[in-house]
């Protein structure tokens, strides 16, 4: 069984002895309990010794094929290997050969070779003679006057005629006049002959374009390219592609499409195409796009400078994207240059004076603007100051009267028009767009500060200058009574233009100048005007005086001196009084409205500023009573209340200094016995005694020897 182990059965599966030996003692009698049968143990040894013996002899069979398959697989090989090396000695014998064939071939070209050399030495002096002999024969016919030979009498032979007459009539020019032989050739030099030939080629090539036979034109074209009349040929072509081409009213499509359709087909017909086309393009800019921008722009110089730089800026557009679609086209090694030529031939008398033009228009329109804006408002501009930066900022410090004088009432408007700012922007926005398009680049930037200029001067000036001076001169005193503060509706107003004003400088400017020394002049001129316009914001500080102003008349008009010392002590109903809750209302408006008209650090400066003065007011305030013990309560709950008003400011300083005040209200209501105490607090020590003692005064109490003794 062990020399079994591994064999394989045809058609069967793999083969495993233990397997195998089951299905042997399976089959044999007495092997197993198959049929009731007894188990004989001699049996199966039996059959198994039997079994062994006969794979024993398979094996031994077995192995004699192998070897004998071993033996005729090396004998195989050896004769394989010797064929092998019987044809590799044929295959170098073949190489040799090969080598031998490939010199002699070789040997044979260099003889060929040097024979066509010897024959064509022989030969090319043979065709120029009987080139020569053609020539002189007619040479004769030209000067007996009588041309008999085919090539002149047969039309369709035009080509060779052509080529003769071109021949002969270099020839005859090369002859001295004085000479007998000049004399005699005299007719072949003059222009007759030779222009009349070419009269009848360019008639020719003209009618094969009509017929629009292309290979006629490009053997026609091929002929006259030696004669003189080659560039009127190409004239002609020119004249003739453009007969019916400019039919629409749009000329740049129609010279586009022309263009188009030449350039598919001169490559076919002239053997320097791109000259032609060349050629062609200049013709339609100088012929046909000269006139027709002259009559577009003409009607309107003079009359009318809006729809005139419309038209400018429109053509030359329209110009320069046709010169782009041309540049997909050969026209030679410097088309950019070319073509950059043919627009500046066309616009230059146009293009040197723009900027004047444009100015002039702009200050026009935009003064027109404003002065529209301000008659629909049935308003008489007022003179404004007209001092700089360091006068404002004198001003600003001495605190002197508003420029515009006594206070006006401006009935609530604010003298800006977002129509009016979409309008000014619009404008310049047009101006800037036609300033990158038309100007040289040379000049771009001098010519964009310019119209920067123009801006500043309607819209940061005219306008929202003299809106904020407008606006200061109508901001009331701070005694008055219900004022309306409008200033703040002009800040919030002037705020979301000078964004606008700001955009439109960084999108439309800084493309323009950004590489130029003008960069830095336009951002110091923009630096100006922002600090202009904050010293005015900030004179306009003025309107917290009328804010204070305001609360102060609330104050006075509901707080009562009883509010604090009520006669009964024991039937105080209200949180806090009617004053204070009028004066928070007061102020949470004018925060929100100052938060709505201002942005970033303007909002702090402002809001600090109110609630400092606010906090003044009402520690000032409530040192003008004296409290009782339930007032002093009272007292502590209208400051708490204020404390949640200063809340809404969101600056740390004023929600502190309410703090500190609610501390020093605590004081009008504790025990004497607690007040030293009290005043050595966190919030309390750091104050000066005269402050707590000055408190401590207001209560009703304060003139008892207790208290007086215990605060001492």
């Amino acid at each position: 069984v062990a020399h079994c182990k591994g064999f394989f059965f045809c058609g069967q599966e793999p083969f495993v002895a233990d397997e195998y030996i089951e299905r042997l003692a399976w089959r044999t009698p007495g092997g197993g309990s198959r049929g009731g049968e007894a188990f004989d143990p001699k049996r199966l040894l039996e059959e198994f010794v039997n079994h062994i013996q006969e794979l024993q002899v398979m094996d031994e069979r077995i192995q004699r094929k192998v070897e004998k398959l071993e033996q005729q697989c090396q004998k195989e090989a050896k004769e394989f290997a010797k064929k092998v090396q019987e044809l590799q000695k044929s295959n170098q014998v073949a190489f040799q050969h090969f080598q031998e064939l490939d010199e002699h071939i070789s040997y044979v070209a260099t003889k060929v070779c040097h024979l066509g050399d010897q024959l064509e030495g022989v030969n090319t002096p043979r065709q120029r003679a009987v080139e020569a002999q053609k020539l002189m024969k007619y040479f004769n016919e030209f000067l007996d006057g009588e041309l008999k030979s085919d090539v002149f009498t047969n039309s369709e032979k035009i080509k060779e005629a052509a080529d003769i007459i071109q021949k002969l009539h270099l020839i005859a020019q090369e002859l001295p006049f004085d000479s007998l032989m000049g004399f005699c050739c005299y007719p072949l030099s003059s222009p007759g002959k030779y222009h009349d030939l070419e009269c009848q080629l360019i008639q020719e090539f003209t009618s094969a374009q009509r017929r629009g036979e292309i290979s006629r034109m490009r053997e026609v074209a091929a002929v006259l390219l030696h004669f003189k009349g080659y560039s009127h040929c190409v004239d002609v072509y020119i004249k003739q592609c453009q007969e019916g081409a400019f039919l629409r009213n749009d000329v740049f499509e129609d010279a586009a499409i022309l263009c188009q359709r030449v350039n598919k087909q001169v490559g076919e017909i002239f053997s320097n195409p791109e000259t032609v086309l060349a050629k062609l393009i200049q013709n339609i800019f100088e012929v046909k796009l000269q006139s027709y921008v002259k009559d577009q722009l003409e009607e309107h110089r003079k009359s009318d400078a809006e729809q005139y730089l419309k038209n400018l800026y429109d053509l030359y557009t329209r110009t320069t994207n046709l010169s782009s679609k041309l540049m997909e086209f050969n026209l030679g090694t410097d088309k950019q240059t070319f073509l950059s030529k043919l627009i500046k031939a066309v616009f230059i008398s146009y293009l040197e004076n723009y900027i004047e033009v444009e100015i002039g228009y702009l200050k026009s329109r935009s003064a027109m603007i404003l002065q529209r804006y301000y008659d629909s408002k049935n308003h008489q501009k007022r003179s404004i100051g007209t001092g700089g930066i360091q006068d404002l900022k004198e001003r600003l410090r001495q605190r002197t009267n508003l420029p515009l004088g006594p206070s006006i009432d401006t009935h609530g408007e604010t003298f800006l028009s977002q129509d009016v700012v979409v309008n000014l922007l619009q404008e310049t926005k047009q101006a800037f767009e036609r300033c990158h398009r038309l100007s040289d680049p040379s000049d771009l930037p001098k010519n964009a500060f310019r119209i920067f200029s123009m801006l500043v001067e309607f819209l940061c000036t005219e306008h929202i200058d003299y809106a904020l001076e407008t606006g200061l001169a109508g901001i009331p005193s701070s005694d008055s009574k219900n004022a309306n503060l409008y200033f703040l509706d002009v800040v919030h107003q002037a705020n979301t233009i000078f964004h606008l004003f700001d955009k439109q400088f960084n999108d439309h400017l800084m493309p323009l100048i950004s590489s130029s020394p003008k960069l830095s002049e336009c951002l110091q001129k923009k630096k100006d005007i922002i600090e202009q316009m904050e010293v005015k914001l900030d004179m306009g500080i003025d309107t917290l005086n009328c804010m204070i102003g305001q609360m102060k008349h609330i104050l006075a008009a509901e707080q009562k001196k009883t509010d604090f010392k009520p006669e009964d002590e024991n039937n105080v109903l209200i949180q806090y009084t009617n004053a204070c809750v009028k004066v928070c209302g007061y102020v949470r408006k004018q925060v929100e409205k100052i938060r709505n008209s201002m942005d970033g650090k303007n909002v702090d400066t402002v809001l600090m500023e109110l609630g400092v003065r606010f906090h003044r007011l009402i520690y000032e305030h409530l040192q003008q009573y004296s409290y009782s013990c339930m007032g002093g309560m009272l007292a502590i709950c209208d400051v708490a209340e204020y404390r949640k008003c200063a809340k809404d400011f969101k600056i740390a300083l004023v929600l502190q200094l309410f703090d500190t005040l609610h501390a020093l209200c605590n004081l009008l209501v504790v025990a004497p016995d607690n007040l030293k105490q009290v005043c050595s607090g966190e919030q309390l020590a750091n104050l000066d005694k005269n402050i707590l003692h000055s408190f401590v005064q207001l209560r009703v109490d304060y003139r008892s020897a207790r208290l007086a003794r215990h605060f001492s």
